[in-house]
């Protein structure tokens, strides 16, 4: 067999993504404070890079943003043209006039105070851990206190054995068991609990309600008797009337099932809208919420390194084409993403007019096709921009996937919004007789009387468990 070697050329195309690409594509994803953030230590890292000085804006009569030149951007055009990625994020973009900008900023202050969108959330292992360190237990026990503490789930309670707990704190297994009841008493009281009934049963104690031994029963032996609310057994084991039951049960409801959900790390700090929607002299203006988020711009520091180019060595003149080309590329992102979101919000305002108009239960079908069509832009855009991303209306904050849901038939022959049908559910749900709880079958009455929906009882069911209400039998209070 003989072996020879020739050349061939062959063409083919392939789709290569630029580190920059890659990098404007994720600001699309990033949320407000992901967005933050990353701006600021994009400012730490490029010396090119600089922040804007606020400037006081005058008051002007209303008159429409004009659209930026071209030749007023920070890039040549040269460098412009080479980055033809981004033809398919570019589009028309505007905004309302200064003075009205001015009101509504004044207006947003007054109606989203600003305990409103934060709130702080200590965390459950430093809460404890700060308990321990104070405790007099001996360092020893404290290691073994470390160990039960960085073993509890979201809601407090203890995920491990006494038996695994000793051998991450390297002790005996009977000595874990004394430490573990001194965290049980911590605050909150009931934490480190293994299960709902000794959890109940630690905060009993504490309160002093383990010498009545009917509640110290009910505790340990009927949780699921109580929440089935099969009444009939347990009056007839304790000898007691339904009254007395009730009094009992009060006291158990009293009590925290879950003592470390209000310290869990894992809830969200706060919620700052990246974009209001306001009705100003009978239109739905869009403000963009710029607040808290650096101005950049191309630092002087630049024009000296156009001056010096051809000074200095190879590797220098590498890394500062690669800072200032960064630099020209991120302000350039930052319009493009800011536009992207204005014209999508535009879009949706357009498609779900009734809702801002007259609230959720006008709320129409819409999916992604749609605004992707109808602002020339691709359906995965369209996803990444509205990911993390909330809008501030009339009615409260939302997020923008918030305004993307299936559709449902009304009797009019009109469509309806499968996030206008849970919101019905939740009202009638809030407003029903707690001793006659609506059914699935009701409900779905009383949603076709009115939002005029077709809607089945089996769809209600699986709205209502989405939302997380329990069936009308566990609603029902039979007393």
């Amino acid at each position: 067999m003989a072996f020879e070697v020739r050349q061939q050329l062959k063409l083919n195309q392939q789709l290569h993504m630029t580190p920059l690409l890659k990098q404007a594509i994720s600001l699309l994803l990033f949320s407000r404070q992901e967005l933050v953030e990353a701006v600021q230590r994009e400012l730490l890292e490029n010396p090119f890079l600089e922040e804007k000085e606020a400037e006081s804006p005058a008051i002007e009569p209303a008159q429409e943003i004009s659209k930026p030149e071209q030749n007023e951007t920070p890039w040549t055009q040269e460098e412009a043209n080479q980055n033809v990625e981004w033809e398919e994020y570019l589009g028309e973009f505007s905004s309302q006039s200064k003075l009205a900008q001015r009101e509504f900023e004044s207006v947003e202050e007054d109606g989203n105070p600003l305990e409103a969108c934060h709130s702080a959330v200590p965390d459950l292992e430093a809460h404890l851990m700060a308990q321990l360190l104070l405790s007099p237990l001996s360092d020893r026990q404290k290691v073994i206190g470390e160990c039960i503490i960085g073993n509890l789930d979201e809601a407090g309670y203890l995920i491990a054995s006494d038996a695994e707990i000793a051998a991450l704190a390297n002790v005996a297994e009977d000595e874990v068991p004394p430490v573990l009841e001194k965290i049980q008493n911590f605050d909150p009281v009931g934490v480190a609990a293994r299960s709902l009934s000794e959890c109940l049963l630690i905060q009993l104690k504490d309160e002093h309600y383990d010498r009545d031994p009917i509640l110290v029963g009910l505790v340990r032996d009927h949780l699921e008797d109580l929440e089935r609310q099969r009444y009939k057994p347990i009056l007839r084991q304790f000898r007691i009337d339904l009254d007395t039951l009730k009094e009992y049960i009060c006291i158990i409801q009293g009590m925290d099932p879950r003592p470390g959900g209000s310290l869990c790390s894992t809830q969200p700090c706060y919620i700052s809208p990246d974009i209001f929607v306001r009705k100003y002299n009978g239109e739905f203006v869009i403000l963009m919420n710029d607040e808290d988020l650096p101005q950049l711009s191309i630092s002087p520091l630049s024009d000296e390194f156009l001056k010096q180019n051809g000074h200095g060595s190879a590797q220098d003149k590498e890394y500062m084409d690669d800072r200032l080309r960064s630099a020209m590329w991120i302000i350039r992102s930052l319009e493009e993403r800011k536009r992207t979101l204005y014209q999508v919000m535009e879009s949706i305002v357009k498609h779900q007019y009734d809702f801002f108009e007259y609230g959720v239960y006008k709320l129409k079908p819409l999916v992604l096709k749609t605004i992707a069509e109808d602002i020339g832009r691709s359906e995965s855009s369209i996803s990444r921009i509205t990911t993390n991303k909330y809008v501030g209306t009339p009615y409260g904050i939302f997020e923008l996937k918030y305004f993307f849901n299936s559709s449902l038939n009304s009797n009019d022959g009109s469509q309806l919004g499968s996030e206008s049908v849970k919101a019905m559910i939740k009202v009638l749900v809030k407003e029903e007789d707690p001793a006659h709880p609506l059914s699935d079958e009701e409900l779905s009455l009383r949603i076709n009387e009115s939002l005029g929906a077709k809607i089945a009882r089996r769809t209600v069911a699986k709205y209502r468990e989405e939302l997380g209400i329990p069936s009308s039998s566990k609603r029902k209070k039979r007393f």
